[in-house]
């Protein structure tokens, strides 16, 4: 080896983890902003004298903004490089959550939280794809399970630290806390990160029109259909969903005949790709969709504040960030199918476990279920992301990374929303209070039902995590992953 060459190849090396620091540090703050608002929109109710309905567009419109930015995010990056997207997100971000944390009103709370959402759906996608790009096929599964950790413990943190600020009436703060993350996430970046030239592609005008369009109109219904008193019968859920339908059917469809999409949807013909987008992104209906239940049965059947609560996630996260890197590392020996399908059994056993919790379940044992969970959650979440990769040409990477994480935000929104569908359709009862003491036989009969609804809605996901697990056999073993990834390069 020449000393060009090796000079050369000790760059490389020493890059690839500097664009790990980057998207790490950059994104840790975006997915911690998608549960930390939660716990504080009774507060935010209180501050601004609104309504739940009108507050919980605090959270509402934050998801469709993330949800529509993000089939945006490859375009522009392969337009105009990747590095300059990403920051560009970040910096949307932090302005932002600068413009949260001063708004005077909950319109203008709400209108910042759009800019936040925009910026998050630029910035995750595009750090996804450059992260992949930077490391190695055998390297993969460990770098992975390092952003992994952040996946995981940024979301189960979320709930904590917003319940402290909370507490101690620091409302402002579950905002103004991005800002400093940002800007050392920016500085970072911009000073670690390799400028890349962008390609000159024609703009599909009608991909730009269609695509926010669809997912706008798919996540609005969803977040209508999770709203309290609304549902899923609800006239605006209805023709939003049926209206989202249409307009991504046509999307599809003109998608497919461009020779330049917005959305490269021909990716589905690589079997990993859409293997790993089923498991992965019809997976994360049931690993998330089922995470904000635990919390409420909590708070509302075990007398638990928010910030108690959160804290039965923090083994969860913790439990993630050990195992993570573990199964990045079993990942790159066997290929990601071992770790997954280890993982979902695990999940398989946990849902049905806390399907059967009751008024009376040892809280001791319940900290074992979110421990448990958390293992199984590390094998999976990021594994699937890299199986969904591993055969895509780099070329690629800037149209794969928007078209897994836009699909994700859609089911994940989707779920929430079913997942609350079922747990109210069985509570009939509204709590009970009579001059400020509940009613002890209305209180027992509201329980019990409640626990029925918990039930009923674990058992909806552990219905999808069976199904997910089956289709998981059919991801590429090792050896097959190796060939067509060195095709893929």
């Amino acid at each position: 080896m020449s000393e060009q060459t090796a000079s050369r190849t000790h760059e490389d090396d020493s890059y690839k983890w500097k664009v790990l620091a980057s998207v790490v540090i950059g994104l840790f703050m975006v997915i911690l902003d998608s549960t930390i608002v939660n716990v504080a929109l009774r507060a935010l109710q209180l501050d601004f004298t609104a309504s739940t309905t009108e507050v919980q567009w605090v959270i509402s419109l934050y998801t469709m903004a993330l949800g529509v930015a993000t089939p945006l995010s490859g375009f522009l990056g392969t337009r105009y490089g990747s590095k300059r997207i990403f920051l560009t997100g970040l910096t949307l971000f932090i302005t932002g959550s600068a413009l949260c944390a001063l708004a005077p009103s909950l319109p203008l709370l709400i209108a910042a939280r759009a800019i936040q959402g925009i910026g998050g759906g630029m910035a995750l996608p595009l750090g996804t794809a450059m992260l992949f790009r930077a490391f190695p096929v055998e390297q993969r599964g460990i770098a992975f399970g390092v952003f992994g950790i952040v996946l995981v413990f940024a979301p189960a943190s979320g709930p904590i630290l917003g319940g402290w600020f909370v507490d101690h009436d620091m409302l402002s703060w579950i905002f103004w806390i991005n800002v400093p993350i940002g800007i050392i996430g920016i500085t970072m970046g911009n000073r670690l990160l390799r400028k890349e030239s962008g390609t000159k592609l024609p703009v599909n005008w009608l991909g730009i029109l269609l695509a926010p369009l669809s997912f706008g109109l798919i996540l609005f219904a969803a977040s209508s259909a999770g709203e309290s008193g609304v549902g899923w019968s609800s006239p605006r859920v209805i023709y939003g969903l049926i209206a989202g339908g249409l307009v991504l059917a046509l999307l599809v469809f003109t998608q497919l005949r461009s020779k330049h999409p917005l959305l490269d949807l021909r990716l589905f013909q690589y079997r990993s790709f859409a293997v790993g987008s089923v498991v992965g992104v019809v997976g994360s209906l049931a690993l998330f969709g089922a995470e904000f239940l635990l919390p409420l049965y909590l708070q509302i059947l075990r007398g638990k504040t928010a910030f108690e609560a959160g804290l039965f996630l923090l083994p969860l996260a913790i439990a993630s960030g050990v195992m993570v890197p573990i199964a990045g590392k079993l990942a790159d020996k066997f290929g990601p199918r071992v770790p997954i399908i280890i993982g979902f059994l695990l999940l398989i056993f946990n849902t049905y476990q806390l399907s059967q919790i009751t008024l009376d379940t040892s809280l001791t044992y319940i900290l074992f279920l979110t421990i448990l969970r958390g293992i199984g959650v590390a094998f999976v979440i990021q594994n699937a992301q890299v199986a969904a990769l591993s055969e895509v040409p780099p070329a690629r990477l800037n149209g794969a990374t928007p078209l897994y994480s836009a699909s994700s935000q859609v089911v994940q929104s989707l779920g929430v929303a079913v997942l609350a569908t079922i747990l109210s359709s069985a509570v009939t009862t509204s709590f009970p209070s009579s001059g400020g003491t509940p009613d002890p036989q209305a209180l027992a009969q509201f329980n019990t039902q409640y626990v029925t609804g918990l039930e009923h809605a674990y058992l909806a996901a552990l219905v999808i995590t069976v199904f997910v697990t089956v289709i998981a056999f059919f991801l590429p073993g090792r050896a097959a992953q190796s060939k067509t990834e060195k095709a893929a390069s």
